[in-house]
C-alpha cells in the first residue's frame, strides 16, 4: 500500500512554493495552499464592492512581486486558482487592468492579462481590453485629489474597438485605495457597461 503511494507521486511536479511536497493544486502542496492569507470577505473601496482572493501580505504579496517584477512566471496558474476558487460571477467579458505602452516595455508583460488569460480559459469567457493606460505619472508628492485626477486622465477608450460586453468582471493584481479599478470601470460604464464587478489576487490594507 505505501509502494502504491509512493509510485502516484513520481513524476509530480514539485510545489512552486516549498519545492518540497508534491504539488496538490494549483501548482501548490496542499499545505503551502492552506497558509495563504485567504480573505474571505467582500473589500470596500472608493464605494465598490471587490471580491479580493487573499490579503496582501506575506506569502502572497512577495509571489506577487516576483510575479510582477522578476518574471517568475512560474506563478502564475496559483495566482490564477486563487480567484478561480473563489465565486466569481457569471459575465459577458473578462477587462484585465491596463498598464501604459513604458511600464509594458518595462516589464515585458502586463501581469493582470495574464491572470486574466488564465481565468478565461476556465471560464470560457473572453478577454476584453477596451480601455487603454496612457504614462502612468510618479504620483509622490500629490495630493489625495492631485492623485485622483493624474489617474483618471491615464484611462481613455480604445476608439478602435468595435465589441461591446455589458456585464464584465475587472482583474487587477494588488489593490489598495481603488483609485484605479474606481477609473477604470468609469470608462466601461461610458462605453456601455451596465453590470461592473471587480476580482483582485489581494487587497493590501489603508
Amino acid at each position: 500500500m505505501l509502494l502504491q503511494g509512493l509510485h502516484k507521486l513520481v513524476g509530480k511536479p514539485p510545489c512552486v512554493l516549498c519545492q518540497l511536497s508534491p504539488a496538490h493544486r494549483h501548482s501548490v502542496c496542499q499545505d503551502c495552499w492552506s497558509n495563504l492569507p485567504w480573505n474571505q470577505e467582500m473589500i470596500h473601496r472608493q464605494e465598490l464592492n471587490i471580491i479580493a482572493a487573499c490579503e496582501y501580505r506575506y506569502p502572497m504579496d512577495r509571489i506577487i512581486q516576483q510575479f510582477k517584477y522578476e518574471q517568475q512566471l512560474q506563478f502564475q496558474t496559483l495566482l490564477a486558482g486563487s480567484l478561480i476558487c473563489k465565486k466569481l460571477p457569471r459575465v459577458q467579458a473578462i477587462v484585465p487592468m491596463p498598464i501604459s505602452q513604458e511600464r509594458l516595455v518595462e516589464r515585458g508583460f502586463n501581469q493582470s492579462v495574464l491572470i486574466a488569460q488564465q481565468l478565461a480559459r476556465q471560464l470560457n469567457t473572453p478577454v476584453w481590453q477596451p480601455i487603454i493606460r496612457q504614462h502612468q505619472h510618479a504620483q509622490k508628492g500629490l495630493s489625495r485629489v492631485e492623485r485622483l485626477e493624474g489617474i483618471h486622465q491615464q484611462f481613455k477608450i480604445d476608439s478602435r474597438i468595435q465589441t461591446r460586453y455589458r456585464k464584465v468582471l475587472i482583474i487587477d493584481d494588488v489593490v489598495t485605495t481603488g483609485s484605479s479599478v474606481k477609473a477604470l470601470t468609469e470608462q466601461l460604464e461610458n462605453i456601455g457597461c451596465k453590470q461592473i464587478h471587480i476580482a483582485c489576487l489581494a487587497a493590501a490594507k489603508i
